[in-house]
């Protein structure tokens, strides 16, 4: 009688391979939807802005004034103070977040680090215009009082205001590279009798250096889009910021009033010049944390 072994079954098929490729495909469709829509904004904004470049009216709007009963339509005082108050923005928020990083991470943690930690979080669901609103009614009187000086809607209002704005996306970016740290950084730096500000300042903020910079770069990105802030609270003057107490207007606050009263005039055109600006300072945003996330990734793999 002829014996035969156990037959052999075939191979069973990857677990979740059709699934991982539906994943796929759903994300690589996603991606190209996104480009598109970003060629598209960018194509939209290049085709509203040509006239000024074949009536030769560029310099018209690269001036210096911006008078629109004057014939005058200058943005570049816009300009100006959109890059003032998101500079001024960054540099309130930017050392309060890293602070608020060394305390969850090294100097506070257990129970008072993660109840930092839930307030950031917290303060990311609030609306903008909650921001403007309570400074509306709070700040701006309190400026006006104690300095003695306008109004109180100045770029220094706008400043704090988008500071504490920005603030958590800065401390959220910083907090999840510095989580990311190889353990062994923290074994070692004990092991050399590392005090916790000398682990925060010789070994955990310089092995991160990167996400500093990453985070650096997008509160600046969040503060000069941002546009409720500095409609609100900066005055709307379109004037060179000349003082922390004067009033300006920002690229993203002249788009949003020029809008909302105008649809014909060279006025209306200036409003696609700053739109193109700002989007190439987003696209030069990203650029620059495309390229720390490159420089990091290199690092990792070294």
């Amino acid at each position: 009688m002829e014996t035969t072994g156990p037959k052999s079954r075939p191979a069973a098929p990857a677990a979740g391979g059709t699934g991982e490729k539906w994943v796929e495909r759903i994300l690589s469709f996603a991606a190209a939807v996104s480009a598109v829509s970003i060629l598209s904004i960018l194509f939209l904004l290049l085709y509203f802005s040509l006239p000024l470049f074949t009536e030769a009216k560029v310099f018209e709007v690269l001036a210096t004034e911006w008078q629109p009963f004057g014939g005058r339509y200058g943005i570049l005082p816009m300009c100006a103070a959109s890059l003032v108050l998101a500079v001024l923005s960054l540099a309130m928020a930017f050392p309060l977040a890293v602070g608020v990083c060394c305390l969850t991470h090294t100097l506070a943690p257990g129970r008072a680090g993660r109840l930092l930690l839930a307030v950031v979080h917290f303060m990311t669901g609030i609306p903008t215009v909650i921001y403007g609103f309570v400074s509306v009614f709070l700040l701006v009187p309190r400026m006006r009082t104690l300095f003695d000086v306008g109004s109180g809607f100045s770029l220094l209002t706008a400043s704090l205001t988008l500071s504490l704005l920005i603030l958590p996306t800065i401390v959220l970016v910083f907090h999840a590279r510095l989580g990311q740290l190889d353990p062994r950084l923290r074994l070692a730096a004990e092991a050399m009798g590392f005090t916790p500000v000398q682990q925060l300042r010789h070994v955990f903020i310089p092995a991160a250096r990167e996400g500093l910079t990453v985070a650096a770069v997008l509160g600046f990105g969040r503060a000069i889009g941002d546009t409720l802030i500095s409609l609100m609270l900066a005055g709307n003057a379109p004037l060179f910021p000349h003082s922390p107490f004067a009033s300006v207007r920002t690229l993203s606050s002249h788009i949003a009033l020029v809008l909302a009263t105008d649809s014909r005039s060279m006025a209306y055109q200036s409003v696609f010049a700053s739109g193109l600006i700002l989007f190439l300072v987003a696209g030069a945003v990203n650029f620059i944390i495309g390229k720390a996330g490159r420089k990091t990734r290199r690092h990792a793999h070294d």
